[in-house]
């Protein structure tokens, strides 16, 4: 539904509160001059655009969490969860007495509602719920796209760039191939010896150093702690679709898998995306939208430096990570790996461009993607 229609459903109230918040000059009494005149006031070309501008990092983050969510109705504890998620300060109760006050959750929703962004429902069933208009979800999309553009840097083409598209896949297959082939113990801990992950990994398009002793590893996947990021990566899909099982301190293929090989082509690169987009949401609650601007900002070689200041706002610290590292070794770093960017360097640092396969991967996965779409039957990290 669309600004126009729910202005016409809301009450003279809501209006009024709306039309005040923007200094409408119109009768309060009238209900129609009350619609014409907000329609007016939202539908000028740079308004939308100087709002976001005006807006808090955290109201941003509140913003763009909701334009990327598919939900097209929200309740109050739904609305209250992604605010909190969303907010980097510290919650309230937990701050200096010298520090300003952090809004409370309720309050933010009052205030976009104010701004005619919220509306609740028109049914019987949906009049205590939330929703965002259609059309202003498109308008703010591309408004947000322009501010966070607004800082990116072009480069040029670097000499040599890496680029892996399609190997993850099938590095799987050998994977597979290799759990098939040999006999394969497990530590105590369940995961493989160093040296059978050497020998893995020599078998791979990519290899990866081994994990060096001491440090924190946890969050982005079942085996996270024991592997390198992209054989964990591998190992986790190939668990959660049932192709390996761990049997005592013996990794097994199973029937699945062993049809998986019969099939004799590789994995389908789209699933494995979407596998990773959940996979690595429990860390990077807003992976989808980031990806997603990463895509936009990225249509040419830009430098990396440039898109973590566009971007490194929307991404919250994770324990020793932070929103540079995430950036660079959670999130770019393994989108090359899955063939969505390629990655060199050039003068002015290292630089990043999306692949075309990226692009189109991107805006199909993550834009009002549904969590059944991306697997939801992820294993507990």
């Amino acid at each position: 539904m669309n600004l126009a229609d729910m202005l016409t459903f809301a009450d003279i109230g809501q209006l009024t509160t709306i039309a005040s918040h923007y200094q409408c000059e119109c009768k309060r009494n009238s209900k129609h001059e009350l619609i014409q005149s907000i329609l007016v006031t939202l539908n000028r070309r740079e308004f939308i655009g100087q709002q976001i501008r005006c807006l808090s990092v955290d109201d941003l983050r509140f913003l763009n969490a909701i334009l990327f969510d598919s939900r097209s109705y929200f309740n109050v504890e739904e609305l209250i969860a992604i605010i909190r998620q969303t907010s980097f300060q510290i919650v309230e109760g937990e701050r200096s007495k010298d520090l300003p006050k952090i809004p409370s959750p309720r309050e933010v929703i009052a205030r976009f509602k104010s701004s005619g962004w919220l509306f609740n429902g028109m049914t019987q069933h949906t009049r205590y719920l939330f929703q965002v208009p259609e059309d202003l979800k498109e308008r703010f999309r591309k408004e947000l796209g322009s501010y966070v553009k607004s800082t990116i840097h072009f480069t040029e083409e670097p000499a040599v760039y890496r680029e892996e598209q399609g190997l993850v896949a099938e590095d799987l297959v050998f994977f597979l191939r290799f759990v098939q082939q040999q006999e394969i113990e497990m530590n105590q801990e369940g995961t493989m010896y160093r040296r059978t992950q050497q020998q893995i990994m020599e078998s791979f398009h990519i290899t990866e150093a081994l994990l060096s002793k001491g440090g924190w590893r946890f969050g982005y996947g079942r085996t996270f702690t024991a592997y390198p990021s992209r054989l964990a990566l591998i190992y986790d899909y190939s668990f959660h679709m049932n192709y390996i099982e761990e049997m005592g301190h013996r990794l097994k293929i199973t029937n699945m898998g062993l049809e998986r090989l019969e099939q004799g082509k590789s994995e389908g690169m789209v699933q494995i995306f979407r596998y990773w987009l959940r996979l690595y949401k429990q860390p990077i609650p807003n992976l989808s939208s980031i990806v997603y601007w990463i895509g936009q900002c990225a249509c040419e070689w830009i430098t990396i430096s440039s898109l973590q200041e566009a971007l490194g706002w929307l991404i919250k610290p994770y324990y020793y990570d932070t929103s540079q590292s995430i950036m660079e070794q959670r999130v770019l770093q393994m989108m090359m790996h899955l063939g969505l960017v390629r990655i060199g360097n050039t003068e002015e640092g290292t630089v990043v461009k999306m692949t075309v396969w990226g692009n189109r991967m991107v805006e199909k996965c993550t834009l009002h993607a549904k969590d059944d779409e991306l697997d939801l039957r992820i294993d507990k990290v």
